[in-house]
């Protein structure tokens, strides 16, 4: 009997381990695939309330109200950043930043709680798309890109930067 047991728990075990093994595989072949179609960057991204009143508590006093911060790459895609987890099995984007009507609205450094959930040496900006208000953090040279990218809009797109 305890035979069986064994060789049912030791079945167990490498089944559990072919599954994590496969999911990493398959992470992996993924954030390939993408980095192989190029224009892509390694790029957190949290979501802000959109108002300030979301980011109130009940007794009045102001909490940050932002979601925490997801480890990702951005895809640029036309005029659209196509932004996918990095740890996912998903192949459509989580959220898509459009570049018409885009505002980029604040720009700082990451707070010493911060640091550790970012790539190192990374700048924040907060960009509005619509109804949407996000906070990318990236690295200098991402962020250059990024800038470049929102400048080399076609005439007539309306793309606003903190003045």
């Amino acid at each position: 009997m305890s035979e069986h047991l064994a060789l049912d728990v030791g079945g167990v075990f490498a089944a559990i381990l072919l599954v994590v093994v496969l999911g990493f595989v398959v992470v992996s072949v993924r954030r390939w695939l993408f980095e192989r179609a190029g224009g892509t960057v390694e790029c957190s991204l949290r979501t802000l309330p959109t108002s300030k009143s979301d980011s109130l508590t009940g007794d009045g006093s102001d909490q940050d109200g932002a979601g925490v911060w997801q480890l990702g790459l951005g895809r640029y895609k036309g005029d659209e950043l196509h932004w996918h987890r990095i740890f996912g099995f998903r192949k459509r984007p989580r959220q898509v930043i459009h570049r018409r009507g885009l505002i980029v609205s604040n720009r700082r450094s990451p707070k010493d709680e911060e640091a550790a959930a970012l790539v190192p040496d990374a700048d924040i900006i907060e960009v509005r798309d619509g109804d949407l208000t996000v906070e990318l953090a990236m690295s200098a040279a991402a962020l250059t890109g990024f800038l470049a990218w929102l400048e080399a809009a076609p005439p007539g797109f309306p793309i606003d930067f903190p003045g």
